[in-house]
């Protein structure tokens, strides 16, 4: 059996190849053997982010239909991911605000 690399958008175990693509049963995402590689997700500062690591925000930010997330707050056990927008790579739940996606350039690792 193949040692193929998991799926970079989903992480699902299962790849299969298709010839020339592996491709992910799970989300049907079809990528190159080359494309797996572990994207390195750093904060404000050039710290490593790893899943489940605790993040302060360093700047305001204004919410669109909210008020502004202030500068200093603490968010807990963040997720990174794959941007669908091509922009923001952190998935979290703010206190005393709920689910948002952030980027790593407006955090640092606490």
């Amino acid at each position: 059996m193949e040692n193929l690399p998991d799926c970079p958008k989903c992480r699902c175990e299962y790849v299969y190849s298709d010839g020339t693509v592996l491709i992910c049963p799970e989300c049907g995402h079809e990528f190159q053997a080359d494309d797996a590689q572990e994207k390195i997700y750093k904060d404000a500062n050039g710290n490593v982010l790893v899943d489940g690591d605790d993040v302060i925000i360093t700047q305001d930010l204004k919410v669109k239909g909210a008020s502004p997330l202030k500068k200093g707050t603490k968010v807990k056990n963040i997720r990174l991911i794959e941007p669908e927008d091509g922009v923001h790579d952190i998935a979290c739940k703010i206190p005393g605000f709920g689910f948002m996606y952030l980027k790593t350039s407006v955090v640092k690792k606490v």
